[in-house]
C-alpha cells in the first residue's frame, strides 16, 4: 500500500488528507522519498547525453517532488501542533534530511553537469526564470561544498548534519520552556489590569497545568503584552524577568551550550567556503549588497531613533513620577498612548470592541483582497485541516476560477510554537501543474466560553501582515516550484506582507469590518482616527527593540575565532553566563544601540528566528524590506490607494513573480525608482 503521506491526495487542490495520515506514516514516507530522489539524481548523472538545461537543471528541479511534498506536510503540522511524538520524529529526520540534501548538491558528478550548463548559460538563450534557476542551482551546490576537495566536502556534510540536530533541539527547548515558564499567580488581585478575556485565558492555562490560580503564558518576544497592562509593579517584574531569563536559567531548557556549538559550526562552514564569517555567507544570497551595507542602515536608524527614545523615556518618567525599569517601560508607554488617544487605542479598549475576529477576517482581510485583487473566499467546512481549530477557504479570482485553498489556524494552544507565520502545503507551479494551499498560523488567546474573540491593535496588524504572506503564495504564477510565492530572498519576503498591513486601518476597510461586537454599530469616525494616529507611527520603543535584535543577530554571526572559543562552557576559564550576555552587549554598544530600558526584541537564549528558524544573520530583513514597503505605500497612496488597478499592478509585478525575476528590479519597475529610505524614516517618526 502507498504511504498516505506520499499518496496523491483525493482532495481539492491536493490538500493533504490529514484524516488518513498518522504520525507513524511521516518518517517512513520521508525515508522512502529520499531514496526515490537519490535514484532520480543517479539517472541525471548517468545520462550519456551532454548536460543541458532540460536533462540536468530542470531534471534536478523536478527530482524529489515527493520528498518536498512530504516535508511540507510534516513540517506544516509540526510547528502548529508539536506533540512529543512529532518532536521525536523531527529530531531523527533533521540530520537525515540535511545530509541527504548536502549529499546530492555536493556530488562531484552532478556538480560537473551543473557547472557545464552554468558556464554556458549566457549562450543558451534562456528565459529570465531559467537563467535564475541555473544560477541558483549552481550556487546552492557551491554552498553545499561541491567545489571543495573530498576532505572539505565530508566536513561540510558533518557540519550540515550537526547543525540540523542542534537547531531542531533549540526549537524544541524554546517550545517546552514556553509551557514550563508560564508565571504563576495565586489570585486575580495580582493581575489587575488584564482584560476579562486575558484573565480567563490565564485561569484556563492553570487548569490545563493542574495548578490553582492563574498562569500567565510567555510570548516569544522579550516584551510581553501582559506587562503593558499589569498595574502591580511586582507582577510586571515577575513576568518580564521570566521572559528575559528564558534559555539561561541553568535548567533542562538552557540553550546557551547549543548556541556556542551552532555559532562555531556556522563560522567554520563560512570559513570552508571562503567567507569571513557566517553573516557574509548569508547576506551573499540576499538582496542587500553586503554586511557593511546592512550595518550602515542599522547604524543610521540607531542614530535617528536615539533622540526620540530619550525623549520618549523622559515623557514616561514624568508620567510615572519617577525612574523606570525595563519592566515598567511598556506599561507606562501604554498609558502614554492612552493619554494621547483617550484610551481608545489600548488593549481592551473601545476600538477592540469593534474588532471581532471572524468579522475582521471576512469583512476586513478578505474584503481588502477583493478590492485590490478581485479575490473571493468561500468557506469549505467539508474540508478538514490538521487540527479542529483550522478553518478552510477556497479562493477564487475575479473570473470565478479556483486559485487554491487558504487555511486559517489562529488560536493559541500549548503544542503550537510562539509567534505567527505562513507556510504552504502545496506550492504553485506550472511545471508541476499545482495550485497553492497555504496556511496562516497565529497565537490568539481563546476567549472564555461563549465570549467573542476580540483583536487588539497588535493582533489586528499581525493578521493583515501574515495574510500578506498568504497572498504572496496564492497569487504566485511561476513555472518552477523552487521560485514559487515566498521562495524569495529573506530580506525581500517580508515586503509584501508589510504592504498588506497598510489596509488594516484604511478608511474603506475599517468601515467595512469595524462593528461593535454587541450592538453592530459602526466604529465612530473620531475613534478610528485616533487609533490610526497611534497605529501608523511606531513608538521609539518598537524601533529600538527591533534594531537591538537585528544587531545582536549580526553580532552572533560576526564573532572572531577567540570570541567563539570563549563561548564554549567546557573551555578553560570560560564563563557561560557572562560570555553570552557579553557578546550581545558588545554588539549593541559597538553601534551605539545599548539601552538598558529597552532590551532587544529577542536575546540569544530564546532567539528562535536565528537559532531554530531561517533568519540567522538575516533578522535585519524586516527593516530592509520595510524600506521597500514604505516607498510602496507612498506609491499606493499617491495613486489612489485601495484601487483594483494598483492591486493588479502590484500582483503582476511582485506577488505573481516569486523568485522568477530579480526582486529589486521588480520593485524598481513597480514604483519607477530605487526605493529611498525617506519614507521609512517618516513612517517611524524619525525624519
Amino acid at each position: 500500500m502507498t504511504n498516505p503521506v506520499l499518496a496523491a491526495s483525493p482532495l481539492p487542490y491536493g490538500l493533504p488528507d490529514f484524516d488518513a495520515i498518522s504520525d507513524d506514516d511521516f518518517e517512513p514516507a520521508l525515508t522512502e522519498a529520499m531514496a526515490d530522489q537519490r535514484a532520480e539524481v543517479a539517472e541525471i548523472i548517468a545520462n550519456p547525453e551532454p548536460p543541458t538545461l532540460a536533462n540536468t537543471v530542470v531534471a534536478l528541479e523536478n527530482s524529489g517532488q515527493a520528498l518536498a511534498s512530504a516535508a511540507r506536510v510534516f513540517y506544516g503540522v509540526l510547528g502548529p501542533d508539536s506533540t512529543p511524538a512529532r518532536n521525536d520524529i523531527a529530531a531523527r529526520l533533521a540530520p537525515a534530511l540535511a545530509d541527504h540534501r548536502t549529499g546530492i548538491l555536493a556530488d562531484p558528478a552532478l556538480f560537473a553537469r551543473l557547472s557545464a550548463v552554468w558556464e554556458a548559460r549566457d549562450e543558451l538563450d534562456l528565459d529570465v526564470d531559467e537563467h535564475r534557476l541555473v544560477d541558483k542551482q549552481y550556487r546552492d551546490a557551491v554552498r553545499a561544498g561541491a567545489a571543495l576537495d573530498e576532505q572539505g566536502r565530508e566536513e561540510m556534510r558533518r557540519i550540515t548534519t550537526r547543525l540540523a540536530d542542534l537547531t531542531t533541539e533549540f526549537g524544541r527547548l524554546i517550545l517546552e520552556e514556553a509551557n514550563d515558564g508560564a508565571v504563576h499567580f495565586d489570585d486575580a488581585t495580582q493581575l489587575h489590569g488584564l482584560s476579562a478575556g486575558e484573565l480567563a485565558a490565564a485561569a484556563a492555562k492553570a487548569v490545563e497545568a493542574g495548578v490553582d490560580g492563574y498562569l500567565v503564558a510567555l510570548e516569544l518576544p522579550t516584551s510581553q503584552a501582559s506587562v503593558t497592562e499589569l498595574t502591580d509593579t511586582q507582577a510586571r517584574q515577575r513576568v518580564f524577568g521570566a521572559s528575559l531569563a528564558r534559555g539561561s536559567r541553568g535548567n533542562e531548557f538552557d540553550t546557551r551550550a547549543l548556541i556556542a556549538q551552532i555559532v562555531a559550526l556556522r563560522a567554520r562552514r563560512a570559513e570552508l567556503l571562503g567567507y569571513p564569517d557566517h553573516a557574509a555567507y548569508v547576506v551573499d544570497e540576499e538582496t542587500a549588497p553586503s554586511v557593511d551595507a546592512v550595518e550602515a542602515l542599522l547604524s543610521r536608524l540607531v542614530d535617528a531613533v536615539t533622540p526620540a527614545a530619550e525623549a520618549e523615556a523622559e515623557a514616561l518618567r514624568a508620567l510615572a513620577g519617577g525612574e523606570l525599569t525595563a519592566a515598567d517601560y511598556t506599561f507606562w508607554l501604554a498609558r502614554h498612548q492612552e493619554t494621547a488617544t483617550d484610551g481608545e487605542g489600548a488593549a481592551d479598549s473601545p476600538f477592540e470592541q469593534y474588532c471581532e475576529l471572524d468579522r475582521v477576517l471576512r469583512d476586513g482581510v478578505f474584503f481588502a483582497a477583493g478590492r485590490l485583487y478581485g479575490l473571493t473566499f468561500a468557506p469549505r467546512p467539508d474540508l478538514r485541516g490538521y487540527h479542529p481549530d483550522v478553518a478552510v477557504f477556497e479562493v477564487f479570482d475575479d473570473r470565478g476560477e479556483g486559485l487554491g485553498l487558504y487555511l486559517a489556524d489562529l488560536y493559541a494552544r500549548s503544542t503550537k510554537r510562539g509567534g505567527a507565520w505562513m507556510t504552504s502545503f502545496v506550492e504553485q507551479s506550472r511545471e508541476q501543474g499545482t495550485k497553492p494551499v497555504v496556511v496562516n498560523v497565529m497565537n490568539i488567546p481563546h476567549p472564555a466560553d461563549g465570549q467573542p474573540t476580540l483583536l487588539s491593535l497588535d493582533l489586528l496588524m499581525t493578521l493583515f501582515h501574515e495574510f500578506g504572506h498568504a497572498l504572496h503564495g496564492l497569487l504566485s504564477d511561476v513555472r518552477f516550484v523552487s521560485q514559487s510565492g515566498t521562495s524569495v530572498p529573506r530580506d525581500f519576503v517580508e515586503f509584501p506582507s508589510q504592504v498588506n498591513e497598510h489596509w488594516a486601518l484604511h478608511p474603506d476597510v475599517v468601515a467595512n469590518y469595524a462593528r461593535h461586537v454587541e450592538t453592530g454599530e459602526p466604529a465612530p469616525a473620531h475613534l478610528v482616527e485616533k487609533v490610526r494616529a497611534t497605529g501608523t507611527i511606531e513608538p521609539a520603543h518598537a524601533t529600538v527593540e527591533y534594531l537591538g535584535a537585528a544587531i545582536v543577530d549580526l553580532g552572533w554571526h560576526r564573532l572572531a575565532d577567540d570570541e567563539i572559543a570563549a563561548l564554549d562552557p567546557a573551555a578553560e576559564g570560560a564563563d557561560a553566563d557572562g560570555s553570552v550576555a557579553a557578546v550581545e552587549r558588545r554588539s549593541l554598544q559597538r553601534l551605539g544601540a545599548y539601552n538598558p530600558l529597552i532590551p532587544p526584541r529577542y536575546l540569544g537564549p530564546y532567539f528562535n528566528h536565528i537559532f531554530a528558524g531561517g533568519y540567522s544573520a538575516a533578522y535585519y530583513a524586516y527593516v530592509w524590506s520595510e524600506v521597500l514597503d514604505a516607498a510602496t505605500r507612498e506609491w499606493f497612496d499617491a495613486n489612489g490607494g485601495l484601487r483594483r488597478e494598483l492591486g493588479q499592478r502590484f500582483a503582476s509585478t511582485i506577488l505573481s513573480k516569486g523568485d522568477s525575476v530579480e526582486p529589486l528590479a521588480a520593485h524598481r519597475e513597480l514604483i519607477g525608482q530605487i526605493a529611498p529610505v525617506g519614507p521609512l524614516l517618516r513612517r517611524r517618526g524619525l525624519a
